[in-house]
């Protein structure tokens, strides 16, 4: 990556230990009474695609916890949640998979890691189908980025952690690597270990570089669970959506960390959140974006209408929950993309996969 150290604007991101959960604070960004339609059903008319979407897994092979907000977090159920998840997905005919981010919890015992990895990647195959991955804090807790790029098979540019995909002729997905900048996942001697730790440096005063203790604002995302977008990253991003408009193609975003400053804790955001909207925005050609890690729903919508979602996480989500949620496909092939923001996704108990959504992308 170059020297020049990205340009970061202040927002809030989702607290953790170093080495275990994220947490998350309350925040601002909650749907309105208008965004939580409750309309659901089937999407109308034959959709293009659809895939399957869940975020924030964390299994751990330990008891039951909570996390520093005194939400439960029931570790090992996680398996039995995905589990659910990959039955809906198969249900409902999904083309492939999509898991936003931490796969394995941070406390989970380390050297159990890889075979944990192993049997969750298993219940994955369930599916015989396609199921991408991206990298979140506590991934890189567990395991170092190689082995994570090669396990979850997210070979980018040069061996980087972001990646795009073209799952049908009119739509390409972009995979972004929201850790690229941060002191997780590279050897101290790495430039981006070592502009992270300029940055963190810059930014917040604590001793302790997990607390925003002090921090005001969208400024309290500077935390070191946190992390941005490299210059090379940016830069790809830039071309790949470019490329995309010029081919007539829609684009779907997918980060672990949250982008839109009203869709989650200011401590769970993006470093340079910033920078990366405003790639989105200029594109022209991004439907919507989707991201994890704070463990909560959230919602967001930029000047171009663009929609920005956060999923809640399995690990938060109680044994035998049977949610999902429907992406109404008219309203999701509107220009401005999405229409008139969540009016067409809800969620409600209908027997389907815990915590997990299946999206129906219409032509």
């Amino acid at each position: 990556m170059s020297e020049a150290r990205p340009e970061v604007q202040t927002t809030d991101a989702s607290s953790a230990s170093p080495a275990g959960p994220s947490e998350v604070e309350p925040h601002n960004g909650s749907l309105s009474s208008k965004d939580k339609s409750t309309t659901v059903g089937e999407p109308r008319g034959a959709p293009l695609l659809t895939f399957g979407i869940i975020s924030d897994i964390q299994y751990a092979n330990i008891p039951d916890g909570s996390s520093h907000r005194g939400v439960p977090r029931y570790y090992r159920a996680a398996l039995d949640s995905m589990d659910r998840a990959v039955s809906g997905w198969l249900e409902r005919g999904a083309a492939f998979g999509m898991h936003l981010g931490d796969i394995l919890d941070g406390y989970h015992p380390k050297d159990e890691s890889d075979a944990a990895l192993t049997e969750l990647l298993r219940r994955f195959s369930r599916l015989n189908k396609p199921v991408y991955h991206m990298l979140g804090n506590h991934c890189l807790y567990n395991l170092p980025r190689p082995v994570l790029n090669e396990r979850l098979r997210m070979g980018g540019p040069d061996t980087a952690s972001y990646y795009a995909l073209q799952p049908h002729p009119d739509w390409r997905f972009l995979v972004l690597d929201g850790y690229d900048i941060s002191l997780l996942g590279w050897p101290p001697e790495h430039p981006n270990h070592q502009l992270a730790q300029q940055i963190l440096r810059e930014q917040n005063p604590n001793e302790e570089k997990n607390s925003p203790e002090g921090l005001k604002g969208t400024e309290r995302r500077f935390v070191k669970f946190g992390g941005g977008l490299s210059n090379e990253q940016l830069a790809w991003m830039r071309h790949e959506l470019a490329e995309a408009a010029g081919q007539g193609q829609r684009a779907l975003v997918f980060c672990h960390l949250p982008i839109h400053p009203n869709s989650g804790p200011p401590a769970s955001l993006m470093w340079n959140f910033q920078e990366a909207m405003s790639v989105i925005e200029e594109s022209g050609c991004v439907a919507g974006v989707f991201s994890g890690h704070a463990h909560q729903d959230g919602f967001g919508k930029d000047g171009k209408g663009t929609q920005y979602r956060v999923l809640n996480g399995v690990i938060e989500t109680p044994p035998g929950t049977q949610k999902i949620c429907h992406m109404n496909p008219q309203r999701f092939a509107e220009p401005q993309i999405w229409g008139e923001a969540a009016l067409c996704m809800a969620t409600k108990d209908l027997g389907g996969p815990a915590h997990a959504r299946h999206y129906d992308i219409a032509g």
